[in-house]
């Protein structure tokens, strides 16, 4: 019997969540700030104890290499847009998105992120699937909710590959 649209994106969303588990796992709290390179994109101590991510309006050339704190609260910024949209509610703004600021609070804030999506994902139907996606393509009606859902699920993995190559980096670099 061939698999359905919702479950072939559950799959590939259950295999890239397999995959970040494996990287979150593995992460030491130094991992977080690392920076390869003199031009990053990192997570900065704010006034008022919580952090900030470095931002740019209009996205800089070259890309700046992001830390994987950066990469985490991106995660966690886009991850939680997209929930609120697919839920109908209104979408938080970049700087409503908190980070946690270490590794096991990160882990565990993304680890909620992803029961938030799967309680969202699991009580789609096939006509919710069919549906408009009002992000991130602004309600064009030629991208569906099951796109948005492929989109958050490459999204991810694009994401997840990028903590990994820093992690693997950040360990190979060692003396």
């Amino acid at each position: 019997m061939p698999a359905s649209r919702r479950d072939l994106l559950r799959s590939q969303f259950d295999l890239t969540w397999s995959l970040f588990e494996y990287h979150l796992e593995r992460l030491e709290p130094a991992d977080l700030l690392w920076e390869p390179v003199a031009y990053c994109w990192t997570m900065r101590p704010d006034a008022d104890g919580g952090w900030t991510p470095d931002w740019a309006d209009v996205e800089p050339d070259p890309v700046p290499v992001p830390t994987i704190g950066w990469i985490t609260w991106h995660i966690g910024w886009w991850w939680t847009v997209a929930a609120d949209h697919a839920r109908g509610r209104r979408p938080r703004d970049r700087d409503e998105i908190g980070w946690p600021g270490d590794r096991d609070r990160t882990a565990a804030w993304l680890g909620d992120l992803r029961t938030t999506w799967l309680a969202v994902f699991d009580q789609l139907s096939d006509v919710d699937l069919d549906a408009t996606a009002s992000f991130p393509w602004r309600d064009d009606p030629a991208y569906t909710v099951a796109h948005m859902i492929a989109w958050v699920n490459a999204e991810l993995m694009k994401n997840v590959a990028e903590v990994g190559q820093l992690r693997l980096l950040r360990h190979a670099s060692r003396p």
